[in-house]
C-alpha cells in the first residue's frame, strides 16, 4: 500500500511538477491532512535521481506555499474561532489530545511554537488555525511561520535529495521511525540554545 501511494505521488509530481508540490503544501499547512512531508521528500528525490525538478526551486516554491498555507489557516481560525476548531477536529478525526497539546505549547512558549510545530507530528497541520483561534499577534505569527517553513522545507527536501541514491532505504526507515520526531529533537536543541543566548 505504501509503495502504491509513493508511486501515485511520484506520478503526480512528474506530471504537474512544482504546481503539485505547491498545492499539496498549501493544503497541508492550511489545515487539510494531506501527505506534505512525503511529497516534499519525494520531490527532493526526483531532483536528484531524474532531474524533473531542481532542489533550489523546490525549496523556494515549498517555502512560499507552506507560508501561505499557514497564513490561510490562521485567517480561517481567527475568523471562525473555537466553534470552527471543534467542527474541524471532528470532521478530520483529530484527537482532542492533539489540540490540547498545541494549546499548551502556545501558552508555554508563545510565538516560537509556530516555528517548532513544523517538526512535531500532527502539529504542522493545526498550528495555523490554532494560532488564529488563540488570537496570536499576526506579525509575530508571520515571522515565526516563515522561519519555520524555510528550515523545515530545506531540511526535508535536502534529505530527499541527499538520500536520492538510497530511496528504498529511506522509505524503509520512514516505516519504523517518525522522521518528524527526530527533527523535533533537533529543533528543541536549537530552541534551548536560542533561549539561553537571548537570556544571557
Amino acid at each position: 500500500m505504501a509503495h502504491n501511494l509513493l508511486q501515485t505521488l511520484r506520478d503526480f509530481l512528474v506530471h504537474y511538477g512544482y504546481w503539485a508540490l505547491a498545492a499539496t503544501l498549501l493544503l497541508e499547512n492550511s489545515g487539510i491532512p494531506v501527505p506534505g512531508e512525503t511529497i516534499l521528500l519525494l520531490a527532493g528525490f526526483l531532483a536528484f535521481s531524474e532531474r524533473h525538478l531542481h532542489l533550489g526551486w523546490i525549496i523556494v516554491v515549498a517555502t512560499v506555499a507552506a507560508t501561505l498555507g499557514d497564513n490561510l489557516g490562521y485567517a480561517i481560525g481567527r475568523r471562525g474561532g473555537r466553534p470552527l476548531l471543534e467542527r474541524y477536529r471532528n470532521f478530520f478525526r483529530i484527537q482532542p489530545d492533539t489540540i490540547a497539546h498545541g494549546e499548551d505549547l502556545f501558552r508555554r512558549y508563545g510565538s516560537p511554537t509556530v516555528f517548532f510545530s513544523r517538526f512535531i507530528f500532527g502539529m504542522r497541520i493545526i498550528a495555523g488555525p490554532l494560532a488564529g483561534v488563540l488570537q496570536m499577534p499576526w506579525r509575530a505569527f508571520v515571522l515565526f511561520n516563515f522561519l519555520g517553513a524555510a528550515l523545515w522545507v530545506t531540511t526535508i527536501a535536502s534529505l530527499g535529495y541527499f538520500f536520492g541514491a538510497h530511496w528504498d532505504y529511506l522509505v524503509h526507515l520512514m516505516k519504523h521511525l517518525n522522521l518528524a520526531a527526530v527533527l523535533a529533537g533537533i529543533a528543541l536543541v536549537f530552541f534551548l540554545w536560542w533561549r539561553r543566548r537571548r537570556n544571557s
